[in-house]
C-alpha cells in the first residue's frame, strides 16, 4: 500500500494535533465510506476497490482512527507487547505521521490478558499495540461500508447505527401472542471468537487491497504477560482488536439464508423461520418444536463451513411460555385470559442474572466505598445506576426499578450506620435525606445536603420504548442522512437532566467540532464567558463539548498565559 507523508495539507511538517479541522476530517471519512457503500450496492467492484484504496490511504481517516483508538476506545490506556500508550497531543500527530509513511507495515504480537466470565472461568483477550489498533480502525473504515451494503436485516451486533435495543425490539416484533413463531432455539456459539477458521474467513472477504494485512493480524499470534514466548494462532479472530467484531461479522454472515429466512418487499418476515443475531448470541424462531429440531441441525451444518459449532451445553430448545434470556432481558409469554385475545401476554423484563450483577456489582462499590464521604459515594455509584437505567428502561422495567430502589434503600441506611455509629437515627435521617430532587415530591432521597447532590432513584427514570431500525438501514447509506439524524438526537434522552436542555439547543452536536456528541467521548460543560471573567452557570453562558474539544478550546489560553 502506497502512502504519502503530508500532514495538515502540507507536506514535510508534522500534524500539529491541536490545529486538526475535526468536522472536516469526520465530513471526508463520512463522505467516503458512503461512496464505497454505494458502489458496493451498484454491484461496481473495480470502483469499491478503488475507492478502498483510496480510504486505506486517507489522511483524515489515520487522524480519525488515532482519535479513536487514543481518546475514544475504552482500552485506550491499554499496553500491548511493546508497552507503549499514546496520552499527549504531540504523541499522537506523530503516531498519525507514522500511519502514513511507516512501510512495510509488520504486525507485532498481540498482549494476553484476562477477563472474569459470568460462570466464573477467564476469558482471554488478546491486545495488539496501539499502531496495529490504529491501523485495523484505518482498515476497517475501508472494509465496513462493503459489507454494510450486504448484511442481513436482523443482523444487530457492532455494527454501525445498530445496538442490543434493536435486537430486542426485533424479538419483541416476532414474539409477540398473535404470530405463530412460538418455539425458539437459543443457540450459543462454542468459542466463536476463537475458532474461526482463517482460510474460509479470508476467502469470503475476497479480493480487498488490505487482506494480506488481515492474514497478518489473524496469525500474529500472542504472548502471555511475562513470557518471552510467542503462541500461535492458527484459528480464531483475536478478541481486543478493533477489527474483530467486524471479522467476526463477516465469518456469521449468511445465517439467515442458511435457515431459509425470507422477507417481502416492504421487509417483513415471510416464512416459518426468523432469527435475529447479536454477534455470535443469536435466536432462531420457529412455528413447531419439529421445526425447530431441524432449524438446529441446519446451523450446526452451516456452522461446520466456518469451522464452528453449537455449544451443546448451552444450545436449548424452549417454547416462549417459558420464556429465555437475551442480552440481560427475560423475553417470556405470560397468560392472560382477560386482557387478551390470544390468552398471553408477551413481557421483556430485565432478567433475574441481570439484576444479580448489578446487585453483586453495587455491594462491591458500597465495600469500597466505606469510609469515604458522600460526595465519592455519589460521584461513583449514579453513573452505574444511571447506565443500567437506560439500558433496561425500553423493557416492562417499572417494578424492577422500585425493587431495586428499595434495595438500595437498605446499602444506604448500612453506609450511614457504618459512617456514625454514635449518632441517632433521627440525627442520621436528618443529615443525609430529605427533598434534595426539587422535581421531585419525595423527602427520602439520599445525598448531600450541603451540595445538594444525590443518588439517582431508578424509578424516576421513565420507561421509554425503543423504536427499530428499519431494514437493512445503515448510516452509509447516502439516502438516509435525514433519518440518522433524527435516530441521533434520540440519544439525548439517555443524558442526565442537567445535560439534556444543552444538548436539545444544539441539536445534539459539539460546540466545538460541530459532530454529534454522541461519538463515546466524555461530554463536558463549557463556560462560553469564563468565571475568571465574570461568566456564570447560567444556560446562556454554557455549551456542551467532548472532553478532548474542550482541552483544545483551552489549549490557546494555557499558551497564552505561559508566554506571558
Amino acid at each position: 500500500m502506497q502512502v504519502e507523508s503530508l500532514a495538515n495539507g502540507t507536506e514535510g511538517l508534522p500534524t500539529d494535533w491541536n490545529a486538526v479541522n475535526w468536522p472536516k476530517v469526520d465530513r471526508n471519512v463520512r463522505n467516503l465510506r458512503r461512496r464505497i457503500f454505494r458502489a458496493s450496492e451498484e454491484g461496481d467492484h473495480r470502483k469499491v476497490s478503488s475507492l478502498q484504496k483510496l480510504m486505506l490511504r486517507s489522511r483524515s481517516n489515520a487522524l480519525q482512527s488515532v482519535r479513536r483508538v487514543t481518546q475514544i476506545n475504552v482500552d485506550k490506556n491499554t499496553p500491548g507487547v511493546d508497552k507503549l500508550v499514546v496520552k499527549t497531543p504531540k504523541a499522537r500527530g506523530s503516531l498519525v505521521d507514522q500511519m502514513r509513511s511507516y512501510q512495510p507495515w509488520r504486525v507485532k504480537p498481540a498482549r494476553r490478558a484476562y477477563i472474569p466470565k459470568a460462570n466464573g472461568k477467564l476469558r482471554p483477550l488478546s491486545i495488539p499495540t496501539v499502531s496495529d489498533r490504529v491501523m485495523q480502525a484505518i482498515v476497517k473504515n475501508a472494509l465496513e461500508p462493503y459489507w454494510e451494503a450486504h448484511s442481513e436485516p436482523a443482523s444487530y451486533g457492532f455494527r454501525p447505527g445498530r445496538s442490543c435495543h434493536d435486537a430486542v425490539a426485533k424479538i419483541y416484533s416476532i414474539a409477540t401472542p398473535h404470530r405463530r413463531k412460538k418455539w425458539v432455539l437459543d443457540a450459543d456459539i462454542e468459542g466463536a471468537f476463537d475458532n474461526i477458521d482463517h482460510e474460509k474467513l479470508l476467502k469470503i472477504i475476497g479480493p480487498f487491497p488490505a487482506r494480506e494485512l488481515i492474514r497478518q493480524w489473524l496469525k500474529a499470534g500472542y504472548m502471555e504477560e511475562g513470557e518471552g514466548t510467542l503462541h500461535r494462532t492458527e484459528t480464531g479472530t483475536p478478541q481486543g482488536g478493533v477489527i474483530s467484531p467486524l471479522l467476526a461479522n463477516i465469518a456469521l454472515h449468511g445465517l439467515e439464508k442458511a435457515l431459509g429466512v425470507r422477507y417481502e418487499n416492504k421487509g417483513e418476515i415471510r416464512g416459518p423461520r426468523a432469527v435475529v443475531r447479536y454477534a455470535d448470541d443469536f435466536v432462531v424462531f420457529c412455528e413447531s418444536k419439529e421445526d425447530t429440531e431441524a432449524a438446529r441441525q441446519d446451523v450446526k451444518d452451516w456452522l461446520a463451513t466456518r469451522g464452528l459449532g453449537l455449544s451443546e451445553a448451552k444450545t436449548r430448545t424452549v417454547n416462549l411460555t417459558e420464556g429465555f434470556d437475551f442480552l440481560g432481558f427475560n423475553i417470556r409469554h405470560y397468560r392472560a385470559p382477560k386482557t387478551s385475545k390470544s390468552g398471553y401476554k408477551l413481557l421483556i423484563k430485565p432478567s433475574k442474572e441481570s439484576v444479580r450483577k448489578l446487585k453483586d456489582r453495587l455491594r462491591q462499590e458500597w465495600m469500597k466505598l466505606k469510609g469515604r464521604n458522600i460526595v465519592a459515594v455519589l460521584k461513583r455509584l449514579n453513573p452505574i445506576l444511571r447506565g443500567w437505567a437506560n439500558y433496561f428502561r425500553i423493557g416492562v422495567s417499572k417494578k424492577t426499578f422500585s425493587e431495586i430502589d428499595r434495595w438500595i434503600f437498605k446499602r444506604c441506611v448500612r453506609y450511614v450506620k457504618f459512617s456514625h455509629p454514635t449518632k441517632s437515627w433521627e440525627w442520621c435521617c436528618s443529615k443525609y435525606w430529605g427533598k434534595l430532587n426539587q422535581q421531585r415530591n419525595d423527602r427520602w432521597v439520599f445525598g448531600d445536603k450541603s451540595t445538594g447532590g444525590y443518588l439517582l432513584k431508578l424509578s424516576w427514570i421513565p420507561i421509554r420504548r425503543h423504536v427499530l431500525v428499519k431494514g437493512t438501514a445503515s448510516p452509509d447509506d447516502p439516502t438516509l442522512k435525514e433519518y440518522w439524524s433524527k435516530r441521533q438526537k434520540r440519544k439525548i434522552h439517555d443524558l442526565p437532566t442537567k445535560l439534556k436542555s444543552l444538548a436539545r439547543i444544539q441539536k445534539g452536536l459539539c460546540a466545538h467540532c460541530k459532530t454529534t456528541l454522541f461519538n463515546g467521548e466524555e461530554l463536558h460543560k463549557h463556560h462560553h464567558r469564563p468565571k475568571s471573567e465574570g461568566g456564570t452557570d447560567e444556560h446562556a453562558n454554557l455549551r456542551l463539548v467532548h472532553l478532548f474539544c474542550h482541552q483544545q478550546i483551552h489549549k490557546p489560553k494555557r499558551a497564552a498565559k505561559d508566554a506571558a
